[in-house]
């Protein structure tokens, strides 16, 4: 038994201040002597015992964040230097003009609620840009988590062979409305938007779909997007449900390039 690891537990958890060792000792005394926590229950107040593990924990978290937040900053620095570069061609299905100065690219699963919540602040984005941006959506359906995410992918594709602008509108109509997500619902916003319902439903099954999404995710995971929403700005990775000033403050970095 490590005595003095033991003593540090012990003398942390009777102590009322719970400052009298570092958080690195109290994790070694727990890792080599478990069996440490329920006596020294015994001997302490499980108040502060249990404030002891809320502030280590609320600890953690913190320095986990920092962490996140440093990496990305690195990433998005490098990014500036050496951006990543989606496939964009002109078979692409682009929101906005094709000669925008900046791309917003999307990387998205339809069922996904930080997705949803993303939403509207990449309408404001569009909106704040106009002419000056282009938008373009690729699917991300995380589908061990979310089951309709890539059926509704793959409805947008087919709407999108009938009627690329209207496939805009068929996206707008599925972020605006998650808790429907389903056959019936696709069926309906299909055929309320003047389309074959019966083609898409067709269509959604295709190999030509299912390849279409297929790269979109393979795209995705080459750029390091485990969860979703993602994006690239101009080539410049956010990873996560971001608000504008976010988009803003890349798009305004002189490293960027973009004159407004």
């Amino acid at each position: 038994m490590n005595r003095f690891a033991a003593a540090a537990l012990c003398a942390a958890l009777a102590s009322p201040s719970l400052a009298a060792v570092s958080r690195e000792e109290l994790q070694k005394a727990l890792d080599d002597n478990p069996d440490l926590v329920l006596s020294a229950l015994k001997k302490s107040k499980k108040a502060e015992f249990f404030q002891l593990v809320i502030d280590s924990q609320r600890e953690y978290q913190i320095q986990q964040a920092q962490q996140e937040q440093e990496r990305e900053k690195r990433e998005r620095d490098a990014a500036f230097k050496t951006p990543y570069k989606p496939a964009i061609d002109a078979k692409t299905r682009v929101r906005g003009s094709r000669e925008a100065p900046i791309t917003v690219v999307e990387y998205a699963d339809f069922q996904c609620p930080p997705c949803g919540r993303s939403y509207p602040n990449v309408e404001q984005v569009r909106r704040k840009y106009g002419a000056k941006m282009r938008f373009v959506f690729k699917h991300m359906p995380l589908s061990e988590l979310h089951p309709q995410a890539r059926p509704a992918a793959q409805w947008m594709e087919a709407v999108t062979l009938q009627s690329p602008e209207k496939a805009w509108l068929f996206h707008d109509k599925m972020f605006s409305n998650q808790d429907k997500l389903g056959e019936d619902f696709y069926r309906k916003t299909v055929k309320d938007l003047g389309l074959d319902p019966a083609k898409a439903a067709q269509d959604a099954k295709s190999k030509a779909v299912q390849s279409k999404i297929d790269a979109d995710i393979e795209e995705g995971r080459q750029f390091g997007f485990a969860g979703t929403p993602g994006f690239l700005v101009n080539g410049v990775p956010l990873r996560g449900a971001y608000p504008p000033a976010a988009f803003d403050e890349i798009i305004a970095d002189p490293r960027l390039g973009v004159k407004l």
